[in-house]
């Protein structure tokens, strides 16, 4: 079957196949190549918050 002679259905749904495929591939290169640094946090709470009864 041609290009020219697909119901224009299958060629969104063959793009956005295309599409979704590159995304996923990229999300899972990003797990194996890309190492996260842990690092310190602080959270500042108000007085107000921690006295209230």
């Amino acid at each position: 079957m041609r290009w020219e002679n697909m119901p224009s259905l299958f060629k969104f749904l063959f793009f956005i196949g295309i599409i979704a495929g590159i995304v996923y591939g990229t999300m899972f290169a990003l797990t194996i190549f890309v190492e996260p640094t842990p690092r310190e946090m602080t959270v500042k709470i108000p007085a107000k918050k921690l006295n209230q009864q």
